[in-house]
């Protein structure tokens, strides 16, 4: 038997109902569907394209089992978002290929800094947040959009990072 491997693309308009289904998948689960997530989702050209951000997909043969987003904030600052992994396919590391998929990116853009914002009940998800190099904060980000967020990570890779 030949096993397939995950593979990372990037978005393309054929792809577009993956990024609403995967992430309104786990939302409903964990949260609920909230207006800014409804928006992006909806919408992903207009509100993550356009503005200079970019968008993954994992896929596994003709499956597409997960995704995530890289929101352009500002000059050089960006938001880790919208990342799902479909549940019939966890443990395959596709999570964290797109989350390398997505600092790559990052780095690629000479960005300065990279947040996201999450949830302490998504354990596993700040466990490999952490692993990448994201940095829990001490407080909520101000100006959060989402109700659901208690998380707030900064990435800052070790070789970043001041010595003890």
């Amino acid at each position: 038997m030949i096993q397939s491997k995950v593979e990372i693309v990037p978005f393309e308009p054929s792809l577009r109902e993956h990024f609403y289904t995967l992430n309104a998948a786990w939302l409903k689960k964990h949260f609920v569907i909230e207006p800014i997530d409804e928006q992006v989702l909806r919408d992903p050209e207009q509100l993550v394209l356009a503005p200079g951000g970019a968008i993954f997909f994992a896929r596994l043969g003709d499956a597409i089992i997960g995704t995530c987003a890289l929101l352009h904030e500002a000059p050089g600052v960006y938001e880790l978002s919208k990342m799902g992994v479909d549940e019939a396919f966890r443990g395959l590391g596709a999570g964290r290929q797109l989350l390398d998929a997505a600092i790559a990116e990052f780095h690629r853009r000479c960005g300065h800094t990279l947040f996201l914002e999450s949830n302490s009940s998504l354990k596993p998800a700040l466990r490999m947040y952490e692993q990448a190099g994201f940095v829990l904060q001490p407080t909520i980000r101000a100006g959060s959009h989402y109700a659901r967020a208690d998380v707030y990570m900064i990435y800052a890779p070790v070789s970043d990072r001041a010595p003890r």
